[in-house]
């Protein structure tokens, strides 16, 4: 009976231990809208159990406003550490989120082994991370600040020319780099925009749309392909059109299928391609779906599901792609005044945070519930600020645990691990 009692206890232990959880959280790289005031990383709680769900919790400015908070790492690092690019300052920032409700800043770092811009952050099973740099650094070009004081939105009024991949440690460190600059095409406005790695066959795949809103003369069809050890540039394709004359243009985010060998590839002009036969010689890439409008925001994989925004219907997006010739829509989930831009899946797989980048009126951030069984979309109406009539939270006219009240523009979001 003594025997029986005690493994009772012990199971009861382990259950416990198996039903606790670490809380969970959102981070928000999001910059004043005025420009005044510095930007900032905010730390809302999201965790539906708890009491204080969607409130924001702390925030972290760094010192410095307008740099133009763009993109961070696509899911939080195992090691707690997101990186977060101020992309018109050329500013990259290190976030230690190991401990959500006191986040700290560890480095930052701007041009790198004489690139700048950078815009995408990989990390690599060796432990570093691959980065697309857009620009050659300029030596003419204003030097992006380092400490207190403002910055212009807009991008400095200089000619750009192409970039690289830079392969360094989180901090900033150089390790290797490679130039995307192709000479068997001709055109020369190539800017790496994002970059996966495909395991196994000693290969990246990068995309080229210019962040520079002034640039209308680049049209970005192209897709890269590099050897991922040395960052050596093996070839240059352009996507060929879809159905409607223009889905191939400005590549944005390439994302590994599961079969381990083939990409799939959306456009900001609202195509998906998807390419074949990156270990040989001649790529190839095939368009097989468009979404309507254009400014498609940036997708996530996750299994056979890719989750797309698409703004020009105000929606969320499910497509089934277990048939990648053959991808059809299962689910979404319509936002009457959004334009969903970027979203970002829980470590749960079955939560996608979901905000318009900055680029909608409406300003706020949603979470949808996924059910990756049957790939049902569900707007999470919990998440609310208090006393609201509507789901989300406003990023606007709020007071913010650091001192700033106004408006902010968030951009990358992430969840906590």
């Amino acid at each position: 009976m003594r025997r029986i009692l005690l493994a009772s206890i012990v199971l009861a232990g382990l259950a416990c231990r198996h039903e606790t959880k670490a809380p969970s959280y959102l981070f928000v790289w999001a910059g004043d809208s005025t420009e005044k005031t510095s930007d900032f990383l905010a730390v809302i709680d999201a965790d539906p159990s708890s009491p204080a769900y969607a409130t924001v919790v702390t925030s972290l400015p760094t010192g410095v406003a307008g740099t133009h908070p763009h993109h961070t790492e696509a899911e939080m690092p195992s090691d707690g550490h997101l990186l977060a690019n101020g992309f018109h300052a050329g500013r990259t920032w290190l976030f230690d989120l190991t401990d959500a409700r006191r986040p700290k800043i560890l480095a930052s770092f701007g041009a790198l082994a004489g690139y700048s811009n950078p815009h995408t952050f990989l990390r690599l099973p060796n432990g570093n991370v691959l980065a697309t740099f857009q620009y050659k650094e300029d030596a003419n070009a204003p030097a992006p600040m380092h400490g207190a004081g403002t910055m212009p939105m807009a991008m400095p009024a200089v000619a750009h020319t192409t970039g690289g991949l830079v392969e360094m440690d989180e901090r900033g460190t150089v390790i290797r780099s490679g130039s995307a600059v192709d000479g068997t095409i001709a055109d020369k406005r190539i800017f790496p925009y994002s970059v996966i790695e495909i395991p196994g066959m000693d290969r990246a795949v990068s995309t080229t749309t210019d962040m520079d809103e002034a640039d209308t003369v680049a049209t970005s069809e192209w897709v890269q392909f590099w050897k991922r050890s040395d960052l050596t540039l093996r070839k240059s394709i352009a996507l060929p059109p879809g159905p409607r004359g223009d889905e191939q243009k400005h590549t944005g985010e390439p994302h590994l299928l599961p079969d381990g060998k083939s990409v799939y590839i959306h456009t900001f002009n609202c195509g998906l391609y998807l390419v074949r036969g990156i270990d040989g010689a001649a790529p190839t890439a095939t368009f097989v779906k468009g979404f309507p409008g254009k400014d498609c925001g940036v997708p996530i994989l996750t299994g056979h599901w890719w989750l797309q925004p698409v703004p020009a219907s105000h929606a969320l997006v499910a497509v089934d792609i277990a048939d990648p010739e053959h991808p059809r829509d299962v689910s979404s989930v319509t936002l009457a005044d959004e334009e969903p831009h970027w979203i970002a899946l829980d470590p749960t797989g079955r939560r996608v945070v979901l905000n318009s980048g900055g680029y909608a009126k409406s300003n706020r951030l949603y979470v949808i519930d996924f059910d990756p069984a049957t790939g049902t979309l569900t707007l999470d109406e919990k998440f609310r600020d208090a006393g609201s009539s509507r789901a989300g939270v406003s990023m606007s006219a709020r007071a913010w645990p650091h001192g700033f009240t106004g408006t902010a523009m968030p951009h990358g979001t992430v969840f906590s691990r």
